[in-house]
């Protein structure tokens, strides 16, 4: 199972990013997507996450209503829409796929 999440950057506060993450080697109807994220000296977080044999995301509290997970089983892949972003959501952003984690990438929201 590989993972590969692309898509951070530097953006403003109330700027907007779009994360992807392609996945390869498993069926994504039958297990658990996510993001999770983690700041600099914080411990890895839950962000949203899709259950298996569904399609309705879950989000933390602190990004509900900024952010919407989306996934494409045809393309394999899974999507994290970021608007309204603030500087407490700079983190590197991992995608997962059960419980397979791809090698994040670095989302920086400056003030």
């Amino acid at each position: 199972v590989q993972l590969q999440a692309s898509g951070g950057g530097l953006v403003q506060t109330g700027g907007s990013l779009r994360l992807s993450c392609a996945v390869s080697g498993l069926i994504f109807t039958d297990n658990r997507m996510g993001w999770y994220r983690q700041a600099p000296g914080k411990e890895r977080e839950w962000v949203a996450l899709i259950h298996s044999y569904s399609e309705t995301a879950h989000y933390a509290d602190s990004v509900k209503g900024r952010f919407t997970m989306s996934k494409d089983s045809a393309q394999s892949m899974m999507y994290l829409q970021m608007n309204g972003l603030r500087p407490e959501d700079t983190a590197v952003y991992y995608c997962d796929a059960a419980a397979y984690w791809g090698q994040g990438t670095l989302v920086t929201v400056s003030s």
